[in-house]
């Protein structure tokens, strides 16, 4: 059994020392208590448990704490996707809900797996998922301060249970002050991808991760037999190539744990139950 969960980049906002080390701590504190619930859950279960925690931290750039777009609004995207059936599910640019992982975990039942804007808001509703203001007053400071003058972020977690099964969950608030309508890669198999070999989740710029396929090409190539570690270095030499900001976590079925980064900012922990792994 593993889990790592990653914070996204330190570029969304303020970076001061105190920032940085509270990050470094929540990390810690939540892949901590991911690993406690994979012990009794599945990986799909624990992946969606972790996300929502960091969704509810306003440290990170997802749920609360989310990124105000360009026309003063929140809208949120999460997606899950669960390694052993291969389904995948997600919501596109939700607005005013606490947790978009958890309507991406509901709608794994669904024929209709994706939902975007106001279908998405009308299915959580339907669903017993209440209006939630995801704004915090740093947040809106930023945004007023762009809006005088004028980042980037993402959470998600990686898991293998017991069984062997893998798992992953983005959620993500946006880049900030983007244009109305902008679809991020979080709820794309570009930037959340599982199967039984390999599970990845990742940050970063969205369209950069959509225009490499970043986790669909890494898990793709363990797939065909190449190494994790191997399949990271290859997909971000061709990240490199169109001059991408991503980065990204992984674990393959054998419990190996990668990560790499285009620039060293991304914050991440890993947790096997014995060891923490937690950086920058």
């Amino acid at each position: 059994m593993k889990v790592i969960i990653h914070g996204g980049f330190f570029s969304e906002s303020e970076q001061s020392h105190e920032v940085k080390t509270a990050k470094q701590q929540s990390l810690k504190e939540i892949a901590g208590k991911a690993f406690e619930f994979l012990k009794e859950h599945t990986a799909e279960e624990t992946v969606v448990y972790a996300v929502s925690l960091l969704e509810d931290d306003p440290l990170y750039n997802a749920g609360t704490g989310s990124q105000i777009q360009s026309d003063g609004k929140i809208r949120m995207s999460a997606s899950l996707m669960n390694g052993e059936s291969q389904k995948f599910s997600g919501v596109i640019n939700i607005e005013n809900v606490k947790n978009p992982i958890e309507i991406a975990q509901i709608l794994m039942k669904e024929d209709d797996r994706v939902l975007g804007g106001s279908g998405a808001k009308k299915y959580a509703a339907a669903n017993g998922f209440t209006d939630f203001s995801t704004e915090t007053p740093q947040r809106r400071k930023e945004y007023e301060e762009k809006l005088k003058n004028g980042g980037k972020g993402t959470v998600g977690c990686v898991a293998l249970d017991a069984k062997g099964k893998l798992a992953a969950a983005t959620s993500t608030g946006g880049k900030g002050f983007e244009i109305t309508g902008r679809i991020s890669d979080s709820a794309t198999v570009a930037g959340n991808f599982a199967n039984q070999f390999c599970a990845v989740s990742c940050t970063g710029v969205g369209e950069d991760i959509v225009s490499n396929a970043t986790a669909a090409k890494i898990v793709v190539r363990v797939t065909d037999g190449m190494s994790v570690e191997k399949a990271f270095e290859k997909t971000f030499a061709e990240l490199q190539e169109i001059d991408g900001f991503a980065g990204a976590i992984a674990i393959d079925k054998d419990g190996n744990m990668c990560h790499a980064e285009s620039h060293p900012t991304m914050v991440f922990a890993g947790y096997d139950g014995k060891n923490y792994e937690v950086f920058n």
